[in-house]
């Protein structure tokens, strides 16, 4: 994304603020799925809110921006709340990255709107030959929608603290919860991790998903 800067400042900023609202939908969307499950944890910390200001993770925003990968602060919550364990903590854990989802979808679709309307103009903005509104707009939008894919796309690794661990958690045996949420104190090693050694495969992971994403769409 940074690459955008200097291509299109414009272009950047729209897609900057679509990932604040999207990091903010994301996390939104886990405090809200588990207040319907009878755990108020998050609203009581002020996290049920779309501020993006409350849940913004400095070093996981930065990540997004340069490396293309990132995430925001976790929302808490408190699994044993949960009228149903096994049901609210797979829904939980998927609501986010469903919004993500629904969002990227939506963008792509809105790129491909522009397209219609004004070929020429987003064709030659994407290559930087000119910059037309129309082709600015639709390369804020093919970016916002290509962050939103990543968020997804990144959170479903089953990789604690990641909600991909969580989903795969709900699914395993009830004897063992302790031991896997005794996992989540060691989220700092999960992150050194995912900048170090696996680093390269998930972007790997992401860029193929992006290929299918967009080839899907966009063709």
């Amino acid at each position: 994304m940074i690459a955008l800067l200097g291509q299109d400042p414009l272009a950047f900023a729209l897609a900057l603020s679509a990932l604040l609202f999207s990091l903010a939908l994301h996390e939104w969307g886990h405090a809200y799925a588990a207040f319907l499950f009878g755990d108020d944890t998050a609203r009581r910390l002020g996290r049920l809110s779309l501020n993006p200001l409350r849940h913004l993770d400095p070093l996981g925003t930065l990540l997004l921006i340069l490396a293309g990968f990132g995430w925001a602060r976790p929302v808490p919550v408190n699994p044993p709340a949960f009228r149903r364990y096994r049901l609210g903590l797979f829904v939980v854990s998927v609501a986010g990255i469903a919004i993500n989802l629904a969002l990227a979808v939506l963008l792509a679709l809105a790129v491909r709107g522009l397209y219609a309307l004004d070929p020429l103009g987003v064709v030659q903005t994407f290559r930087g030959e000119v910059r037309t509104p129309t082709g600015v707009l639709a390369l804020g939008l093919f970016f916002a929608s290509s962050l939103n894919l990543v968020l997804a796309v990144f959170n479903l690794l089953p990789i604690p603290p990641l909600d991909g661990s969580k989903i795969l958690q709900s699914l395993l045996p009830l004897s063992w919860q302790p031991f896997l949420w005794s996992l989540e104190r060691y989220a700092w090693l999960s992150f050194l991790l995912i900048l170090t050694v696996l680093r390269g495969p998930i972007q790997e992971v992401l860029a193929l998903a992006r290929r299918a994403f967009f080839g899907f769409f966009l063709g």
